[in-house]
Protein backbone atom coordinates (compact mmCIF):
# COMPACT_ATOMS: atom_id res chain seq x y z
CA UNK A 1 0.00 0.00 0.00
CA UNK A 2 1.36 3.41 -0.98
CA UNK A 3 0.86 5.59 2.07
CA UNK A 4 2.75 8.52 0.55
CA UNK A 5 -0.52 9.77 -0.98
CA UNK A 6 -2.82 11.73 1.33
CA UNK A 7 -6.12 10.04 0.54
CA UNK A 8 -9.18 9.19 2.61
CA UNK A 9 -8.61 5.50 1.81
CA UNK A 10 -5.06 5.63 3.17
CA UNK A 11 -6.27 7.41 6.31
CA UNK A 12 -8.88 4.73 6.85
CA UNK A 13 -6.27 2.00 6.37
CA UNK A 14 -3.91 3.57 8.92
CA UNK A 15 -6.65 4.17 11.47
CA UNK A 16 -7.88 0.58 11.17
CA UNK A 17 -4.31 -0.72 11.54
CA UNK A 18 -3.74 1.43 14.64
CA UNK A 19 -7.04 0.30 16.17
CA UNK A 20 -6.12 -3.34 15.52
CA UNK A 21 -2.62 -2.94 16.96
CA UNK A 22 -3.93 -1.17 20.06
CA UNK A 23 -6.83 -3.60 20.43
CA UNK A 24 -9.04 -0.60 21.04
CA UNK A 25 -12.32 -1.58 22.64
CA UNK A 26 -13.82 1.74 21.60
CA UNK A 27 -12.57 1.34 18.07
CA UNK A 28 -16.05 1.88 16.66
CA UNK A 29 -15.81 5.50 17.82
CA UNK A 30 -12.68 6.03 15.70
CA UNK A 31 -14.16 6.49 12.25
CA UNK A 32 -11.79 7.55 9.50
CA UNK A 33 -14.31 10.19 8.43
CA UNK A 34 -13.68 11.98 11.75
CA UNK A 35 -10.12 12.82 10.69
CA UNK A 36 -9.46 15.75 8.35
CA UNK A 37 -7.16 15.12 5.39
CA UNK A 38 -5.03 18.09 6.54
CA UNK A 39 -3.89 15.89 9.47
CA UNK A 40 -2.65 13.13 7.14
CA UNK A 41 1.06 13.58 7.87
CA UNK A 42 0.45 13.63 11.63
CA UNK A 43 -1.61 10.46 11.36
CA UNK A 44 1.06 8.83 9.19
CA UNK A 45 3.74 9.65 11.79
CA UNK A 46 1.59 8.13 14.53
CA UNK A 47 0.88 5.07 12.36
CA UNK A 48 4.58 4.51 11.65
CA UNK A 49 5.47 4.79 15.34
CA UNK A 50 2.74 2.35 16.39
CA UNK A 51 3.61 -0.17 13.68
CA UNK A 52 7.34 -0.01 14.50
CA UNK A 53 6.75 -1.29 18.01
CA UNK A 54 6.31 -4.95 18.81
CA UNK A 55 4.43 -4.19 22.01
CA UNK A 56 2.97 -1.02 23.45
CA UNK A 57 2.79 -0.28 27.15
CA UNK A 58 -0.44 0.89 28.72
CA UNK A 59 0.92 4.43 28.91
CA UNK A 60 1.91 4.29 25.22
CA UNK A 61 -1.59 3.10 24.27
CA UNK A 62 -3.08 5.95 26.30
CA UNK A 63 -0.74 8.45 24.62
CA UNK A 64 -1.64 7.16 21.14
CA UNK A 65 -5.36 7.32 21.96
CA UNK A 66 -4.87 10.88 23.20
CA UNK A 67 -3.06 11.85 19.99
CA UNK A 68 -5.80 10.30 17.88
CA UNK A 69 -8.30 12.39 19.82
CA UNK A 70 -6.33 15.55 19.05
CA UNK A 71 -6.24 14.74 15.32
CA UNK A 72 -10.00 14.33 15.04
CA UNK A 73 -12.20 17.08 13.55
Amino acid sequence: MDLTQATAENMEYMIEAIKTKLRMASGAAMQASAFPLEKYEDLQDLYEMVMSKEHLSISEVEAVASELGKLRK
